[in-house]
């Protein structure tokens, strides 16, 4: 029997490039991301669903035929009439990227309305992964039926998994932010932050000093990104950093941290040691960030 990886947050529409204001249409958003390297890197033993929530419209069955063209389930995937998938443009310029969002009338800001649908997606689930934009994108009240599901998916034998993500901007104020991303992490068993979001917030100077307090929260397993820096993974008992390797050329940085997050759950899956996991998971996303787009074939990673 096929074990299964369910992913939860939202699918947008992605248009990427900017340069003489061309764009190539594309899909994202971090979870979706995660969950595509997971397909690619995961053996057929591994199912890979996909749990948000999609309008009719036309970009809505587009998002829908990607998907599944691409071996991520969309069977859990909500309808939801009037609403439409949110939108982001990404402009190149300078060498940076700047993000323009439409998100007001996102589907997937409903994902968690449907309680029933929402523990009946991760019903069986042995890997369930969310993000801090998960989280921010619902209503407050939404994102304690979220919690309670994975909560209970976590009773039932799931190892939950969770990117806080951190992004000010689509939250109420920053201590709302803070509040609700630590009480996700402490229903956690991994958690894989970036220390140069997470300073800012929680005041950490270190990326030690953000494993830790991750670790007191009775999370298992704290991998905690950190740039072009060594990134260090931290259990109770175990300190490892892994440096990225170096030499690699920076076409698109977009998808970089969704992309080591899947390398590094893949191998861990596979019964790698924490060092080789986060090995892996920084070849992958060098590879990723040398191609323009989120999302690379999955040729190119395996």
């Amino acid at each position: 029997m096929a074990q299964r990886f369910v992913s939860i947050g939202e699918c947008m529409i992605e248009m990427a490039g900017g340069e003489d204001r061309q764009y190539r249409l594309g899909y994202a958003g971090d979870t979706l991301n995660t969950a595509w390297y997971m397909r690619a890197l995961l053996g057929d033993d591994w199912e890979v669903d996909y749990f948000t929530a999609l309008g009719e419209d036309r970009y809505s069955g587009d998002i829908r035929a990607f998907l599944d063209s691409n071996g991520i389930g969309t069977q859990f995937i909500g309808k939801v009439k009037g609403r439409r998938p949110g939108l982001y443009m990404i402009h190149q310029e300078h060498g940076d990227r700047h993000f323009t969002y439409w998100r007001d009338q996102s589907a997937a800001k409903l994902m968690a309305e449907d309680k029933d649908a929402l523990n009946g997606a991760l019903e069986g689930a042995n890997m369930v992964y969310f993000s801090g934009i998960t989280m921010a994108i619902l209503h407050p009240r939404a994102r304690g039926r979220l919690l309670g599901a994975i909560v209970r998916a976590r009773d039932a034998g799931a190892k939950i998994v969770f990117d806080p993500n951190l992004r000010p901007a689509l939250w109420s104020s920053q201590r709302v932010m803070a509040s609700m991303l630590t009480a996700a992490a402490s229903v956690c068993d991994i958690v894989l932050p970036t220390h140069s979001d997470e300073a800012p917030v929680f005041g950490d100077k270190s990326v030690e000093e953000t494993a830790e307090r991750y670790l007191e929260l009775g999370v298992e397993e704290v991998v905690v990104k950190d740039g072009a820096n060594p990134a260090l993974i931290a259990t109770a008992s175990q300190r490892v950093t892994v440096a990225p390797p170096t030499g690699a050329v920076v076409v698109d940085p977009t998808g970089a941290g969704d992309s080591f997050n899947g390398a590094y759950l893949s191998a861990r899956l596979a019964g790698k040691s924490l060092q080789d996991a986060a090995t892996a998971a920084h070849r992958v996303a060098g590879i990723v960030i040398g191609q323009r787009g989120a999302l690379v074939e999955p040729g190119l990673v395996r």
